[in-house]
Formats: structure tokens, C-alpha cells, sequence
């Protein structure tokens, strides 16, 4: 039976393309950093969710005349998901709406976010359950829709 369980194990670490990593999941992109930035606003408009702001780190480097590797912010959110969760607590509005950051390291291209757990903790946020399940749900589906 435990060898059962460690086949088990390594199987899942095989499988999962997403890595949690200081209270962020990361995972890898099959396309350049302006592709997937497009493939997430592109998710994110056809899942309901407005996007409200790309920002283009790189392009602000650029313009003061320094140098960045590719790296574009997304901001999006869906006030049904985020309202109960800064009802619960005002505090996490300076954490909403959602941030989803794409960027090119060592010739890869990542897509990450922060958990939405990692918020929660933060905040001690008690009574949002179902919300943060939801947008960490939503995260994961746009995140991997991104990456493909």
C-alpha cells in the first residue's frame, strides 16, 4: 500500500504544470509574452470578467530608457466573485481586482498569480469561502487557457 501511495505521489508531481511557490502558482507558457497576455484578456473577456487594465512593464523600461525583459500585468475581475470577499474584510480591495503577471525568464515564458489563499490569510478573512473558491477555480481555468 505505500508503495501504491508514492507511485501515486510522484504521478500527481508528474502531472501538475503548475507550481505554488511562496504563495504564488506558476506555470509555464507554450507562447511568447504578448501571446499569452492575449489568450488571457481574450479568456478572461469570453468568461464574463472585464479586464481592466495591460499593463506592459518592458515598454515602461523602454521608455525611460532601460532595458526589461518581457513582462505584461493583466488586471481583470468579476465583482460577483470579488464584492463578498471585500465585504468580508475592506482591506482586500487593495488586492482586488485580480492581477496575473506574464513574463519571459530565461527563455521561458511564466504566467503566474498569487493564490487567492495567500489573500485570505492575510487578511484573516472569515465568511468568503465560496468565493474564494470560485476565483481560484477561475484563476486556474484562465491561467491554463492562457498557457496552451
Amino acid at each position: 500500500m505505500e508503495k501504491l501511495a508514492a507511485i501515486l505521489a510522484v504521478m500527481v508531481i508528474a502531472v501538475t504544470p503548475a507550481q505554488a511557490i511562496d504563495g504564488w502558482v506558476v506555470r509555464d507558457s507554450s507562447g511568447s509574452t504578448a501571446e499569452t497576455a492575449d489568450r488571457l484578456v481574450a479568456a478572461v473577456e469570453q468568461a464574463g470578467a472585464t479586464v481592466f487594465a495591460r499593463v506592459d512593464h518592458a515598454a515602461g523600461a523602454k521608455a525611460a530608457g532601460d532595458d526589461l525583459d518581457p513582462t505584461v500585468l493583466v488586471i481583470f475581475g468579476n465583482p460577483k466573485i470579488g464584492t463578498p470577499i471585500i465585504k468580508a474584510d475592506r482591506r482586500a480591495a487593495l488586492d482586488l481586482p485580480l492581477r496575473v503577471l506574464i513574463w519571459e525568464e530565461d527563455g521561458v515564458t511564466r504566467i503566474g498569480y498569487e493564490n487567492p489563499n495567500t489573500l485570505k490569510t492575510r487578511y484573516g478573512i472569515m465568511g468568503a469561502d465560496e468565493a474564494f473558491a470560485k476565483m481560484a477555480g477561475a484563476l486556474e481555468k484562465l491561467t491554463t487557457a492562457a498557457s496552451k
